[in-house]
């Protein structure tokens, strides 16, 4: 991935952040099972220096998702091709990928956050 684009997943407060740094879109947005895969119902805030945040309300389990940036699908900012060493993506059915986060019961006693993204939903 080009260093100017960073895609990161955590925990905040309020739910589960989902961010990506695109300088250069205009809009971005995260669709995913979540929303039916809507591609405009969760638009991103854009944050100084280029970031873009989100922060959902995931149940526990594994969510995949892609953003939308100024309206093209990707699984992260300028690249969207078959890639099975990608961190964090995992292939769809359409031969693309997915990003994927997975959210372990806030019960359970451990946190890693890793290529498949696993963190606590919130309690």
């Amino acid at each position: 991935m080009d260093k100017k684009y960073e895609v990161k997943a955590g925990i905040g407060q309020s739910g589960s952040v989902i961010s990506v740094r695109a300088p250069d879109a205009k809009e971005v947005c995260v669709a995913g099972a979540f929303n039916d895969w809507n591609p405009k119902s969760h638009v991103m805030t854009a944050a100084q220096g280029g970031e873009w945040t989100r922060t959902l309300d995931l149940a526990p389990g594994r969510h995949e998702y892609k953003f939308v940036i100024d309206g093209q699908w990707c699984c992260e900012p300028g690249g969207d091709e078959p890639c099975h060493d990608r961190p964090g993506c995992v292939a769809n059915q359409h031969g693309t990928m997915n990003r994927m986060i997975e959210i372990k019961d806030a019960s359970e006693p451990t946190v890693r956050v890793d290529s498949s993204t696993m963190i606590h939903a919130n309690a």
